[in-house]
């Protein structure tokens, strides 16, 4: 117990000293379906062995716009107690690329009869970044910006809290809390700032075909207003969702996803812009994910999980 309460302390003591501060980091309009990106408080509790891949391709038309890939695998390796996994990213956005790689961990500890559990999680790794400006278009060749290159590697670690029970959700985390630099003093510097997410959903029972979950992504940075996601899913005969989003002053979407014998997920999103991008709003920006629930067959899947 001592040392569960050593563990917790250190989450929330980083947690509160966290400034919620950074550049953006990469947009994800399937988070509901990849938690483990945002939260290593979510690592192992699903019950299962959980891999999930997915694909963002923003802004499609708009040379340069962000393009992202993302990979999680997570497991539960002490009954739902002790949890483990990794996820790796790719973002790239003109002249900028980030490659990450975090492991993660969690701790879960069950709360009443009725199975609600909160999970204590942290995660630890680095990000290799390059700053390619000779990939940018310029007037002026004689620029000391341009032609500039550089390339970090730079460790850092986050950290999170969970909340779950069958039918709801509620998460805080910083996924990076160190403030990495990345630059020069010629061109000004690069600084990695850190971020807050607060996440929270609830599972609604219409009847015995519907059920209904509303669920957010609040995300604080600096430099920048308060943003989040504001979801609306329908679950129809535990094998279809089907939603809509609504990203505070950014973008309008649609959603979907199949669930394939309580194993295999696959779903997609679209996004038109709302803030003025006309050009964006041809083609939108476009999100795929594929993900996986492999069990024991001691503990057969019997229903979909909603988280």
């Amino acid at each position: 117990m001592k040392k569960l309460g050593l563990m917790v302390s250190l989450i929330l003591l980083s947690l509160c000293r966290a400034d919620v501060f950074s550049q953006t980091e990469e947009q994800v309009s399937l988070y509901m379906f990849n938690p483990l990106l945002f939260n290593p408080a979510y690592a192992g509790t699903r019950g299962s062995i959980n891999l999930v891949a997915s694909g963002r391709f923003q802004w499609v038309g708009f040379e340069g716009a962000p393009r992202s890939q993302f990979l999680s695998f997570s497991a539960p390796v002490v009954g739902q107690s002790l949890g483990l996994g990794f996820h790796l990213s790719n973002d790239q956005i003109g002249a900028r690329s980030r490659t990450s790689a975090f492991a993660d961990i969690s701790y879960s500890i069950k709360l009443n009869r009725r199975d609600h559990r909160l999970a204590f999680g942290m995660s630890g790794g680095a990000d290799w970044q390059v700053y390619n400006f000779s990939r940018l278009y310029t007037t002026d060749p004689g620029d000391p910006a341009y032609g500039y290159y550089a390339s970090r590697v730079r460790p850092n670690f986050g950290a999170g809290i969970y909340y779950y029970g069958e039918r709801h959700y509620f998460g805080i985390s910083v996924p990076r809390m160190l403030r990495n630099r990345l630059g020069n003093q010629d061109i000004g510097e690069n600084l990695q700032r850190r971020h807050f997410y607060v996440t929270a959903g609830y599972v609604f029972k219409i009847n015995s075909v519907v059920d209904f979950k509303p669920s957010t992504l609040v995300k604080i940075s600096e430099n920048a207003p308060l943003t989040f996601d504001l979801n609306a899913n329908f679950l129809f005969h535990k094998t279809l969702w089907v939603g809509a989003m609504y990203r505070f002053h950014e973008a309008v979407g649609l959603n979907m996803a199949v669930i394939v014998k309580n194993t295999v997920s696959i779903g997609y999103a679209f996004e038109l812009p709302v803030n003025g991008m006309v050009n964006a709003r041809q083609w939108g920006s476009h999100e795929i994910m594929v993900g996986f629930d492999l069990r024991t067959k001691k503990k057969p899947v019997r229903s979909p999980r909603y988280f």
